[in-house]
């Protein structure tokens, strides 16, 4: 029978899967990210205002509530969340679309046990199931992941046969969901349920700070496969559309981010980063005064500038933009190198750059600024460590061996600006600050930077 009201349903839902694709692809480009965001929420807002057509609709009182409490929480979490705590930020949301799938597929699978009669086809039911398990994973595993970046869980933790462990329990999910096939037991529910989200802490537990670039962008694309999931199983064309385009795109991301480690996704999920015991670093660090440092800009032509997480923490970003606008004013070449991995999210260095107001054309990815180093008069390195380790090029002990770095000790001069002596994520020295031409400045990054304006200042 012709049916009017789903006709307009559907289309409004592929055109929001459009706006979904169209925003995703503008997300590729620094210049167009911020769009890109407007254009996919718009997409979602058509979706959901959509979804209200359906006929026998109801729960209304409760659906409107939790969309106005989901919303005000989301928009002052968004308002006021800084830059810095972005990475745990983008976790803790990227678990909530997962734990959205898991609890549509709860509902689907809770109605084999309050109508015992009731069938469900095995390919319907397979697809319930693996979006369930797949959600769940993400849910705690995101959680886990959002514990880690806030520093609440500081060391990975192992224990004795630790991927069998993992194997048991994942295909004690299984298991348990096939039971639940034959016998429609809540005992069963709950356990397939309490599983996979074990399953998910003991996926993340032991996955190191420096890997969660790569666990997040990995936990993102296994939240779109959980929707896409759950899209078929509601026959849902937004949610088969929209979830495929997110694990493609987070699989994708994935891929890349583990690339630029020089790191399999199987290395980076199942090996004890860091395990391994680098070489000890001989000579010392040679320090040296921020008034001094400054000075020396005033005599540079070409100067790279290397931001990494103590910048975030330091919130130097303005501060850093301002020294490099000096630097440009009186004539140098200044430009801003970017690894892949720099920061605790995928773009965190872009994000924060961005926030600060620097020019697009100033940033550059590793790839297209690598080889200008050697011409480079000066290197300033801000809180980066792992990323410009050189270790990974010639140590084979080194935990970070074979990944791609920021040439930095090309340069001819270097600059760190760090807090302390310690060591990066990956809980190695970092022999950049031994080298001859490096000297340390400790502190703040905000203050250093700031003492470094007000000397160019002061000597103009």
């Amino acid at each position: 029978m012709f049916n009017f009201t789903d006709i307009i349903i559907q289309i409004v839902y592929f055109f929001a899967a459009i706006l979904f694709i169209f925003g995703l692809k503008m997300m590729s480009s620094p210049k167009t990210a911020a769009n890109g965001v407007h254009w996919a929420g718009f997409g979602m807002l058509l979706a959901i205002l959509v979804t209200f057509l359906f006929p026998n609709m109801h729960n209304l009182i409760l659906i409107i509530t939790a969309i106005v409490i989901g919303s005000i929480v989301a928009w002052y979490s968004g308002k006021k969340v800084a830059l810095t705590a972005m990475p745990e930020m983008i976790a803790l949301y990227n678990g909530m679309g997962g734990g959205a799938a898991a609890a549509i597929a709860a509902v689907e699978l809770f109605e084999l046990i309050t109508n015992p009669v009731q069938t469900m086809p095995m390919t319907t039911f397979v697809l319930a199931v693996g979006g369930a398990l797949i959600g769940a994973v993400s849910f705690s595993g995101s959680l886990c992941a959002f514990i880690k970046l806030r520093d609440w869980l500081k060391k990975s933790i192992y224990f004795p046969m630790q991927q069998m462990v993992n194997m048991v329990v994942l295909l004690a999910a299984v298991a348990t969901a096939a039971a639940f096939y034959v016998y429609h037991t809540p005992v069963l529910f709950i356990a397939f349920f309490a599983i996979s989200l074990f399953y998910g802490i003991l996926m993340t537990i032991p996955i190191g700070g420096a890997d969660m670039p790569v666990v997040i962008a990995l936990y993102n694309a296994l939240t779109g496969l959980a929707v896409a999931c759950e899209g078929f199983v509601m026959s849902n064309m937004a949610m088969i559309i929209a979830g495929t385009v997110v694990g493609a795109s987070g699989t994708l991301l994935t891929q890349l981010m583990a690339k630029a480690m020089n790191r399999s996704i199987s290395n980076i999920l199942f090996a004890r980063f860091g395990a391994t015991t680098a070489t000890a670093v001989a000579g010392t660090m040679k320090s040296m005064e921020v008034e001094d440092a400054a000075t020396m800009l005033n005599y540079v032509q070409r100067v790279i500038i290397i931001p990494g997480y103590g910048m975030a923490v330091a919130q130097a970003q303005q501060k850093v933009w301002e020294l490099a606008s000096m630097l440009i004013d009186k004539g140098v070449d200044v430009r801003f190198a970017i690894h892949p991995v720099a920061g605790r999210m995928p773009g965190h260095m872009n994000v924060l750059l961005a926030e600060a107001g620097v020019p697009y054309d100033y940033i550059h990815d590793m790839s297209d600024i690598n080889n200008d180093f050697a011409n480079t008069d000066v290197v300033i390195v801000i809180g980066a460590n792992d990323v410009v380790n050189p270790s990974a090029r010639t140590d084979k002990a080194s935990p970070i061996y074979g990944m791609p770095i920021l040439n930095a000790d090309h340069a001819k001069q270097i600059f760190v600006i760090k807090r302390g002596k310690g060591v990066g994520y990956a809980g190695v020295e970092n022999t950049l600050f031994y080298n001859d031409k490096t000297r340390m400045v400790y502190g703040d990054a905000k203050g250093v930077i700031t003492k470094m304006i007000q000397t160019l200042k002061e000597q103009e």
